[in-house]
């Protein structure tokens, strides 16, 4: 058996661990800046939330609910801003999820940063005792293995993050899909409503506006996911899913031609920038893929030269 053979699998393990330890942090730092931005939203959905609801209190009761009484208005300026505090109350807590989600994903990273802390010292201790061997043995092709042991875990942890950036990508394109097809089934029920569909029709598209829009977060989470991946990458991406406009909530109460033909537009609205979303993950992954198909090329060219150098 070669002596370096040994020598050469820990350098190669040595330098994965220090490959992922790289890893880990830079995904604490995109966890960070995804959990601030995430924060603020939520702040800014809280007082949104508080808004609304006080624009419902001041139509239950008091001098707004009197003056709209007086006019007539009250009950469908009630419905509405009903509608406008249910809406942000749930965009607030799928916001909220969200945040949870991503403190959880950075609890993890840190674990794992510990557990892997020390790496890039135990790699430069294997370099330094393969070199003194090296110099040692005078062996003519220990520059070189020492290259490729080097080239081969770059690879090989290139190629785990580009399989992890696939992973995560198919992930959220599925998601994405799923609210992709609400959306289409809505458009339907949206587009039979306005030729007469009626109540029947306001029901369909509701259900199907209601599963699109708890989907939407499950969708953003998948996303965030994959923006974290393609980081490692050296991708600089920030998807968000459009938001799905449940206005319909009131709409229903004052069922005509012009509202129908407004909820048909806001429905195509979000499908076409849903739609685009999609578009965008599909030509990710396409050239992910691609780039997988090199790696593994590259990654099998230095194994032939390692084992030739060896063999020789």
């Amino acid at each position: 058996m070669d002596p370096f053979e040994d020598l050469d699998r820990r350098l190669r393990e040595a330098r994965q661990r220090v490959r992922w330890f790289d890893h880990l942090a830079a995904r604490r730092s995109s966890l960070g800046r995804q959990i601030r931005e995430v924060a603020d939203l939520v702040t800014q959905l809280e007082q949104q939330l508080a808004k609304e609801r006080r624009d419902v209190e001041r139509l239950e009761g008091g001098l707004s609910a009197f003056m709209a009484r007086l006019t007539g208005s009250r009950e469908e300026r009630l419905t509405r801003e009903r509608a406008e505090a249910a809406l942000a109350g749930e965009r607030l807590d799928g916001q909220r999820a969200r945040l949870e989600a991503l403190t959880g994903d950075l609890g993890e990273t840190e674990r794992d940063l510990a557990a892997t802390a020390g790496a890039a010292d135990d790699y430069q201790r294997l370099l330094s005792e393969k070199e003194r061997l090296l110099v040692e043995r005078g062996d003519q092709r220990g520059r070189r293995l020492m290259e490729l042991s080097g080239l081969m875990a770059d690879t090989q942890a290139d190629l785990r993050e580009h399989d992890e950036a696939v992973q995560a990508g198919k992930a959220a394109g599925q998601w994405v899909g799923h609210v992709l097809a609400q959306l289409e089934h809505a458009r339907g029920a949206s587009t039979w409503d306005m030729f007469g569909g009626g109540v029947f029709a306001d029901a369909v598209e509701r259900e199907h506006l209601v599963t699109a829009d708890q989907a939407t977060w499950q969708a953003q989470q998948a996303l965030d996911t994959f923006a974290r991946e393609l980081a490692d990458l050296g991708w600089a991406a920030r998807p968000k899913m459009p938001e799905v406009d449940t206005r319909w909530f009131a709409d229903v109460f004052f069922d005509n031609i012009i509202t129908d033909a407004l909820k048909h537009q806001r429905i195509n609205r979000t499908r076409t920038a849903v739609a685009e979303m999609s578009a965008w993950i599909d030509d990710s992954l396409r050239t992910l893929a691609q780039g997988q198909a090199d790696l593994t090329r590259r990654l099998g060219d230095l194994t032939d030269e390692r084992e030739h150098l060896l063999a020789t």
